[in-house]
């Protein structure tokens, strides 16, 4: 097999590093809601200014007083500071008033959100009053929820996602798999380490909230007015509530590897149980016995119903503060979010357990791997149902999965389950193969009495009976016969180096069984490919689901470029005659071929300034289809401006636009200029 002389560590630092890079490939916290529509539209012209600058997003989003600014060409903020929720049944809106009276030029429109699903958005855009100008708007090249902030804190959901896999897969695999796991160091470690990334994971997401959703700022971590505000938010209070169920978790932890672990002692009753030695007699003895057995049962029912609340909870932190939350179906999809986070733990966190468990610590029971070969095939299960809804749910049709970057990304990960389930077919080969050993063998890792803890002790190792005897001799035997007192740092030396050599050969006594070791080999291979799934699970989240980018196309498409970029022209002119300069603009919005366009024109001076002439003509000629000349009826709207609307160009092609201007009764010129219809 590939894996054979590949150290497990070295093996998940690589992995460790494969991830780092695939994460770096994924943009940070791509948008969520998606800003579907603006009034005025991006990059059109407007002949008056308008009352209100409104947007419009594909979903509902968090913005306040500050999150809609509108820049006059200066870089002056001119909007009147108010957010107003024009929101109407499943439109999503939202405006900010101007005042009136704007002068003429082009204003930008700088903006800026929490999407439902805690995710930042911003973006910007221009539109211009009477005619485009030159503008010194400063507007942020960065988008919110990118930069330093933005890779901190994807970083710490990765994390996030790690630890409470490690944490509730970890315990789930001591409670329902193999509860003498509860006194192995290696395992101990593993659970405990999972609590403290989540909790290290969640305190700095809650920290990092406020730059990662405004400034941008890594030293706005220390904002404590922010953070206020990032704690009445929803995501805020998800974290929060986290932290509080963490703490929860904590004493769980140690009941779990305390008490528990007391009770599932080697010799079956607890730790602090006296051996029989006190002459009470054998029915005494049963009855402790006894005794234990049922607070074993009783504290194993009571860890499992209160783990289970914990585990969802935590599970639950999640459900209501990201995508599950929001679109279709949000009642129905928190559940189904729940089980398919708990799911994922049960697999993983469990499978990273057994990794530890058969690499480092006593060898590992028979019966503790069937009982996790059924958790993990009842998690596929659940795993299947789940994200079938919740792939339906956010790609919507087939061809977005290949067309969008969140259908990829999902194609991946499906990629990912169907290799780790084929790899979990070759562990459960491998665990029959374990289940039909023969009992009787001498080798220990072939018996059920590995129930015992790893101890550094040197007393506790030499009474280990899972050590076989050996005759060669061992340092201790070097004091035996002496008479005089012994050095206490030799003997600590001499124990220390028996313990290693009896580590050692139930080391090698375990590690010769090939069918353990096939076992180890596919478990790890397991856990490699689980730790990418991991990967893609979290740039999943935060990557715009399939559904919302199909919408945004649609609504862009309906649009068109063209609508939001007016055919803008600007016709210099000169009558020959007194005051016969100046410059005729028109928008033709929204361009297209049939009816339904608005032509606006502007009469403007050398200097730029709006003025009367008295009589303007425009027409329209398709030379090519023999079509025209089409005579626009203009209407006068105010001082050197007039519009038209409901003009009519029956097919697309290169038009001829004809301009007549007249400045006196004896003064006019025509002027003609091409423009393309789509």
């Amino acid at each position: 097999m590939v894996l054979t002389g590949f150290r497990p560590r070295r093996l998940l630092v690589v992995v460790a590093v494969l991830f780092g890079v695939l994460a770096a490939g994924v943009a940070p916290a791509a948008a969520h809601a998606a800003l579907t529509g603006s009034d005025p539209a991006q990059g059109s012209v407007v002949a008056h200014a308008p009352e209100q600058v409104a947007l419009t997003f594909s979903e509902g989003v968090a913005m306040g007083n500050d999150s809609l600014r509108v820049l006059d060409p200066q870089g002056k903020r001119v909007d009147r500071g108010k957010l107003r929720n024009l929101c109407s049944g499943s439109v999503v809106k939202y405006g900010a008033g101007l005042p009136p009276g704007l002068p003429n030029g082009t204003y930008t429109v700088a903006w800026q959100a929490i999407s439902a699903d805690s995710h930042p958005v911003s973006g910007a855009f221009t539109f211009s009053i009477g005619a485009p100008s030159k503008t010194a708007a400063a507007v942020p090249q960065q988008q919110v929820g990118g930069g330093l902030v933005g890779a901190l804190y994807e970083i710490a959901r990765y994390l996030a996602y790690a630890g409470f896999v490690l944490l509730v897969g970890g315990a789930a695999f001591v409670v329902a798999c193999r509860p003498a796991a509860a006194r192995v160091r290696s395992v101990q470690r593993l659970v405990v380490r999972g609590w403290a990334l989540l909790t290290g994971a969640t305190l700095a997401m809650l920290l990092l909230r406020t730059p990662y959703t405004g400034s941008g700022k890594l030293a706005d971590v220390f904002d404590f007015g922010g953070l206020q505000q990032v704690v009445m938010s929803k995501p805020g209070a998800a974290l929060l509530s986290r932290l509080l169920l963490l703490a929860a978790a904590a004493l769980f932890v140690a009941v779990l590897f305390g008490a528990y672990a007391r009770l599932h002692a080697p010799d079956g009753t607890d730790a602090n149980d006296t051996d029989g030695s006190d002459g009470t007699g054998e029915a005494e003895d049963a009855e402790d016995a006894e005794d234990a057995a049922k607070r074993r049962k009783d504290l194993t029912f009571g860890l499992a119903a209160g783990g289970t609340v914990l585990a969802a909870g935590l599970a639950t932190t999640w459900a209501i503060a990201e995508h599950a939350s929001t679109g279709l179906q949000p009642a129905v999809a928190m559940p189904v979010d729940v089980l398919h986070l708990l799911a994922v733990a049960a697999w993983l966190g469990g499978l990273a357990a057994l990794l530890v468990s058969l690499y480092w610590g006593p060898p590992v029971e028979r019966t503790a791997v069937r009982r996790f070969s059924r958790v993990a095939f009842g998690s596929v299960l659940v795993l299947v149902a789940t994200g079938t809804y919740q792939s339906w749910r956010q790609v919507g049709s087939w061809h977005a999965l290949a067309d969008t970057s969140y259908g990829q990304l999902l194609l991946v990960k499906v990629g990912l389950v169907a290799v780790m389930v084929a790899v979990a077919g070759l562990s459960r080969r491998w665990t029959g193969r374990l289940t039909a050993a023969t009992p009787g063998t001498n080798r220990t890792n072939h018996t059920d009495r590995t129930d015992r803890t790893e101890s550094t002790a040197a007393p506790a190792v030499a009474q280990d009976t899972s050590a076989p005897s050996d005759t060669e001799d061992t340092p201790a035997a070097d004091t035996a016969g002496s008479g005089g007192p012994a050095d206490p740092a030799r003997v600590a030396q001499l124990a220390r180096q028996q313990a290693a050599l009896v580590t050692a050969r139930k080391k090698r006594i375990r590690d010769a069984d090939p069918v353990r070791q096939g076992l180890r080999r596919s478990v790890l291979t397991e856990a490699a490919v689980a730790v990418l799934l991991l990967a893609v699970t979290t740039a999943l989240t935060t990557t715009e689901p399939a559904r919302t980018a199909e919408a945004v196309k649609a609504a862009s498409a309906d649009r068109s470029p063209d609508a939001n970029q007016p055919r803008v022209l600007n016709v210099p002119f000169d009558t020959g005659g007194a005051d016969g300069k100046g410059t005729a603009r028109l928008d033709l919005d929204p361009g297209r071929s049939g009816g339904g366009n608005e032509l606006r024109l502007r009469i403007a001076d050398p200097s730029g300034k709006a003025r009367d002439v008295p009589q303007v003509e425009v027409s329209f000629t398709l030379g090519a289809k023999k079509l025209g000349p089409l005579p626009v009826a203009l209407r006068h709207s105010g001082t050197g401006h007039w519009t038209a609307s409901g003009v009519q160009l029956p097919v697309p092609g290169r038009w001829q636009l004809s301009l007549l201007v007249r400045t006196s009764d004896f003064d006019q010129v025509t002027e003609t200029r091409n423009v393309t219809i789509d």
